[in-house]
Formats: C-alpha cells, structure tokens, sequence
C-alpha cells in the first residue's frame, strides 16, 4: 500500500496532542440500533474544547510551528478547521489567520473570533476561501495550511483509528511503537457476513485518508466506507472515475464536506485505503441528525450525520453487522438546527 502516511509519524503525532482530544468516547448506542438494523458504535469527537476532530490535526502543526522560526500561519476553513487552528495557536502564542466564507455558519465563525484569531470574510464559496488564503501566505511568507493536502490534517485525524484498532479484537494495543506484522486477512469474517465496518464524512479527505490507512495497516479486514452528499460528490465522484472530477457548484446542508475540487495527491491515498465511496441524499442527513438527537442525544453537525445516513440508504448492506461511524463535529447553526429537529 503506497500512501503519502506514514505509522510511525501516526503515532508520533499522537505523543504531540494535547489530550483534550485523544481517547474520545467510543461506545455501543444500542438505542439507535433497532431503527437501523446492525450493531452501532459511535465515536464522538465532538467532546472537546473546539467540538470537532479538527484539533488533532493542528495540534501537530501548531506544535511543529512552536519549535521552529516561523511562528505565524494562515488557513481557510468553513469553520471547523479555523476553530481548531486558532485554539491550538493560541496555546502556543502563534499568528493565525483563518480565511472563510462570508456565508460560513455564524456560529463557527463567531468561536474563531473568540479564539483570538484574525477572520478574512470573502464573497464566495470554501474554494475561493482557499485561493486567498494561499495569496496571503505568499504575500505574507508566512504558513499556509492546507486541509487534507498537508500530511499533518491527515496523520492527526489517523490518530482517530489508532483508538478503534483496539476495538476490533485483533489488534490489542494500537499505542505501541513496536513494529509488528499483521495477519493478511483471510475473508472469514465477509463470508460470514459479519465483516465490520466503519462509515467515515468526506470532504477534503483528511479524516478519510488518515483513518483508511492506520485501518488498512493495523486490521485490514474492516471495510472502510465514505460518505458524501450528492450536493457535494467531486471527491466520490472522482473515487469511482479514479481521476480528479471537478463540479461546478456544491450545494448541501453539509457545508463541512462542501469541497468543488479535490486534491489530486488525496485521491491517490484515498483509492489505496478506501473500499467504497457513496453519496446520501439532503432529506435523509437531516433524518439522521434527528434520529441521533432524539435516539442518542446527540447534537451533531450535517457532516456528522452522514455515516448515519447512509446506512439509512442502504439498510440491507448494513443489516446485523457491526458498523461504527465517526461523530466528527457539532458546531451547528441553531437556528437551521432547531428546523431540522
């Protein structure tokens, strides 16, 4: 398996995190699991000071920006990615500048404010975000930080997969930095019809990536599966194309995952540790968003939803199997939120 990841940084990023997000609560919510129809284990990384799994990712780049001479950083974000910069910066007293859309969630970007970081507003969408932010890290030499390209995005949110090795009973102590050789796996469990699997939000690929490849490497019998809407297929799109597809617009609820164009070295990784790539519908995101809010009391952003989704889609691939989806984050706009409860 051919990636741009590496393990041993995996677990060396994990020993630079702050453990404010790390061991996030993994836990059977058997309350959702007659409405769905398998075995359902939630990880939720929205327990945390930025309430997404963002902050595992800047962590490791505010901690190399910490030790070096370069001490400011700019990034665009639709908010999640700018919360969690600007509190792993201002730990460590750096510059951080978030570039977002105007029309981001005013929630998310109200705590990137409040975190202390300077917020550029332009007049489009997360792409054009991008295309400024890396101007002012030109103009400005100053860091640019690009989600899901920088290797950094990526192996912080893999650190998300060294927790669920464990749970899947054949790899019991995914912290240890010994190298070990894993058993190829043999297909017992898929003829059996018991084969897990673990749905995972797409957007840029950072979180898809990091967590396919750390399973990949540790159990490679757990069936990896992405899910993004058809609002905003590009990355799906181009899985299955096995090239880069651009779209013109993306329209969805899920404005975390919301991304036109994706990165091509991202696709690379993604065809080597993803097994499939699917697409959900807007009306049944916000179906899961209820059912977690009024099954499993949980708040959850669209993007959160999504693994839900799909198993609301597809219910008879899923059906009496163990299946565990990421809870990625919860920054929701309130007003949109209370609608769609």
């Amino acid at each position: 398996m051919q990636t741009r990841l590496d393990m041993e940084r995996i677990r060396a990023a994990r020993r630079v995190i702050d453990p404010v997000f790390l061991d996030s609560p993994l836990y059977r919510c058997e309350a959702l699991e007659p409405t769905l129809g398998c075995a359902l284990t939630v990880k939720l990384e929205t327990a945390n000071p930025v309430r997404s799994f963002k902050g595992r990712g800047t962590e490791v780049v505010a901690d190399q920006l910490a030790r070096g001479n370069s001490r400011a950083v700019v990034c665009a974000s639709a908010g999640n990615l700018g919360q969690a910069l600007a509190w792993s910066g201002r730990h460590r007293d750096l510059d951080v500048t978030v570039v977002a859309s105007r029309h981001a969630t005013p929630a998310k970007l109200d705590r990137i404010r409040a975190l202390g970081a300077t917020l550029e507003l332009v007049d489009g969408d997360h792409e054009l975000a991008r295309e400024r932010a890396a101007a002012i890290a030109q103009y400005d030499g100053i860091r640019l930080l690009e989600d899901s390209l920088d290797l950094e995005t990526c192996e912080g949110a893999a650190t998300i997969a060294l927790e669920l090795a464990a749970s899947f009973g054949q790899y019991s102590d995914p912290y240890d930095d010994r190298p070990r050789a894993v058993a190829p796996y043999d297909g017992s469990a898929e003829r059996a019809g018991d084969r897990p699997v673990v749905l995972v939000a797409l957007g840029g690929g950072a979180m898809a990536t990091g967590i396919g490849y750390v399973l990949k490497t540790l159990t490679p019998y757990v069936e990896v599966v992405c899910v993004q809407p058809h609002g905003a297929p590009a990355l799906t799109r181009s899985w299955h194309a096995r090239r880069v597809i651009s779209t013109d617009t993306a329209i969805t609820i899920a404005d975390g995952v919301a991304g036109r164009h994706p990165i091509p070295e991202v696709l690379d990784d993604l065809l080597q540790v993803a097994d499939d790539a699917v697409l959900v519908q807007e009306s049944t995101i916000v179906t899961a968003i209820r059912l977690l809010h009024d099954h499993a009391g949980l708040i959850v952003e669209p993007s959160a939803a999504l693994g839900i989704a799909a198993i609301l889609e597809d219910p008879t691939r899923f059906a009496g199997r163990p299946v565990t989806t990421i809870i990625c984050g919860s920054n929701v706009d309130h007003t949109k939120y209370r609608s769609w409860i």
